[in-house]
C-alpha cells in the first residue's frame, strides 16, 4: 500500500505509489460548539490536502470532515437544553461547519452521521460484520465514560475512579445486554499491521498502539439498548438495538469515499487525528473493516493536544477559545500559519493569544508582508517590467517534510528562503541603486525569488499566497493592500 524509507538522519518517510489521496479528520461530537483544539488537525489536514492536490491535481484528492450526532453525550446534551436531539446536532452542526469555514478549509464534503447515506451505509456495515460471524449477543458489565462515549476499565481512570480525559464526569456502572464485535480475534492481525512503520505515525504513536495489543484487546460491545440510548441508527438485526456511536462514526468515512472511488487500493487513505481518538482509528477501525472486507486505511498520522495558557482546553474552566474568535482578531491565514508552525504535530503544546500576535508580527506583518511591500514599492517606481518566469517544482526538502506530515518543518523551510531573500535586498539596497541596468538585474531576482516563494504558500495560508500571485504574477507590479497591518 505503501513504501517507507530511513533518512540518514533517522527520520521515516512515506513514500506514496498511488494515485488518488483520500484525507479525513476525526468527526467532533456535536454536544458543544468546537473549540481550536479541534480545529487544529483540520488546519493540518487542509494543508496536506492543498499539498496533494499540487501534486496530483484537484480531482485525485478528496478531503473529509463533518460532525459526530449520535450517542448519549449528544441525547443527553439536547434533554437538557429542552429541545429535541435532531434540533440539537442540527444548531450544534451548522456551527461547527461555520467554524472550520472561517479558517478557510477547503474542504470535498462536511459529513454529518445523520445524513441519509451514511445511516444506510453504517446499517450495511454492520450486516455485513454480522453475516461474517463476527457479533455475537452477550452482556457486559463495567465502566462507561459518556464524555468519550467509550467502555473503560480501571487501567485507564485515575486514582479516583475518573476518566483522564474528562475528569469532571462521573464514571457510570453499566450493565446491560448488547451485541458484541470479536474484536480480540483481530489482536494477531492488528499486531502484524501496526509493527509496519508508517502505518501509524508518528513513531511514538506506534508504540502506545503496540502496548494496547500487549495488554490485551477484548471483545467490544457494538450496540447499546434502544431503552437506554434511543439516539442513534438502529441496528439491522434487531430493532431494539442501536448500533455503538463509536462503530457508527468511524463509518462515516467509508460512507464519503467509497462512492466516488476513493475507497480502494488505487488511493492512499490518510487518517489525521488527535491522541484521545487513535487507538479507535488504528485498532477498531482497520478490524472492522477487515472483517468486511474493505480496503484498509494507508496511514493513521496522530498528533498531540493544544493547551491553553498552561491548562488543558476544557469548558468547565471557561477558557475555551472558538476560531471565529481568532481569526476576527488576526485573520484566517494568520491562524492557519500559527496552527501550522506551532501546533502539536507531534507532541503537545501550550499555546496563548500573546504568542499569535508576537508570530503575527514578527513573521507576517515585518516578515512577508514588509518584504512584499517593499519590493513591490520598488518594482512599481522603477518603471520596469518583470518577465514572468516559468515556476520551478518544489524542492525536495519541502516534499520530504510534507511526506513526513511535518508542517511545521516545511513551512519553516518557506521562511527560510523568505530570510535569504531578505539578506540579499539588505545587502544590495536596490533603493540606492542609481545604475538601471544593475537595479533591473537586481530586483529581477530578488521577484523571481519571491515568485518562488509565493508558490510555495498556498497550502498554509491560500488567501494571501492567491492575493500575492495576482501581484507578482504580471510584468507590471502594483501592491495596493497592506497585507498584514502591524498589531
Amino acid at each position: 500500500m505503501y513504501t517507507v524509507e530511513k533518512s540518514g538522519s533517522g527520520r521515516i518517510t512515506v513514500l506514496m505509489d498511488k494515485k488518488k489521496v483520500l484525507i479525513t479528520t476525526a468527526i467532533d461530537y456535536t454536544n458543544d460548539v468546537i473549540h481550536i483544539g479541534h480545529a487544529y488537525q483540520k488546519i493540518l489536514a487542509d494543508c496536506l490536502a492543498r499539498y496533494y492536490r499540487g501534486i496530483l491535481g484537484k480531482e485525485n484528492v478528496y478531503f473529509l470532515t463533518g460532525t459526530d450526532e449520535y450517542g448519549s453525550t449528544n441525547q443527553k446534551a439536547a434533554e437538557k437544553r429542552g429541545v429535541t436531539p435532531k434540533e440539537h446536532v442540527d444548531e450544534i452542526s451548522s456551527r461547527d461547519k461555520a467554524e472550520l469555514d472561517a479558517l478557510n478549509l477547503d474542504y470535498n464534503r462536511f459529513i454529518r452521521t445523520t445524513d441519509a447515506d451514511h445511516r444506510e451505509t453504517a446499517q450495511k456495515f454492520f450486516q455485513k460484520v454480522f453475516d461474517n460471524g463476527d457479533i455475537y449477543k452477550g452482556s457486559y458489565t463495567g465502566l462507561y465514560c459518556e464524555g468519550c462515549e467509550a467502555y473503560k476499565t480501571m487501567s485507564e481512570l485515575d486514582a479516583d475512579g475518573r476518566c483522564l480525559l474528562h475528569p469532571t464526569r462521573d464514571i457510570q456502572k453499566v450493565e446491560e445486554e448488547n451485541y458484541f464485535f470479536k474484536w480480540s480475534e483481530y489482536s494477531d492481525f492488528l499486531k502484524q499491521l501496526i509493527e509496519a512503520k508508517g502505518f501509524v505515525l508518528p513513531e511514538g504513536k506506534r508504540r502506545e498502539m503496540l502496548g494496547f495489543i500487549e495488554q490485551g484487546i477484548n471483545d467490544l460491545p457494538v450496540t447499546r439498548p434502544g431503552y437506554k440510548v434511543s439516539w442513534g441508527i438502529q441496528a439491522p438485526n434487531d430493532s431494539e438495538h442501536v448500533i455503538y456511536v463509536w462503530f457508527d462514526a468511524l463509518i462515516n468515512y467509508f460512507t464519503a469515499a467509497e462512492p466516488g472511488g476513493f475507497w480502494n487500493d488505487e488511493t492512499h487513505i490518510i487518517h489525521v487525528l488527535g491522541k484521545d481518538n487513535a487507538r479507535w482509528h488504528a485498532l477498531l477501525w482497520p478490524a472492522m473493516l477487515k472483517s468486511a472486507g474493505k480496503t484498509l486505511p494507508s496511514t493513521i498520522y496522530v498528533h498531540g493536544f493544544v493547551n491553553l495558557n498552561g491548562e488543558k482546553i476544557s469548558k468547565s474552566k471557561g477558557n475555551i477559545i472558538r476560531p471565529s474568535e481568532l481569526v476576527t482578531q488576526f485573520g484566517a491565514d494568520a491562524v492557519r500559519y500559527y496552527f501550522i508552525k506551532h501546533g502539536p504535530v507531534i507532541e503537545d503544546v501550550d499555546v496563548s493569544v500573546d504568542h499569535i500576535k508576537q508570530v503575527y508580527n514578527a513573521d507576517l506583518a515585518n516578515g512577508l508582508g514588509n518584504t512584499a511591500s517593499r519590493l513591490a514599492r520598488l518594482a512599481e517606481t522603477s518603471g520596469f517590467e518583470f518577465h514572468v518566469p516559468e515556476l520551478k517544482e518544489w524542492d525536495d526538502i519541502f516534499t520530504e517534510h510534507f511526506n513526513n506530515f511535518r508542517v511545521d518543518l516545511a513551512v519553516q523551510h518557506v521562511w527560510s528562503k523568505l530570510g535569504v531573500l531578505d539578506k540579499h535586498i539588505n545587502d544590495n539596497k536596490p533603493w540606492a541603486i542609481k545604475d538601471a541596468p544593475h537595479l533591473q538585474t537586481i530586483l529581477t531576482w530578488e521577484i523571481n525569488e519571491l515568485r518562488e516563494i509565493i508558490n510555495y504558500l498556498e497550502p498554509f495560508i491560500p488567501e494571501t499566497a492567491s492575493k500575492l500571485s495576482a501581484v507578482f504574477g504580471k510584468e507590471n507590479i502594483s501592491l495596493k493592500e497592506q497585507l498584514f497591518p502591524r498589531l
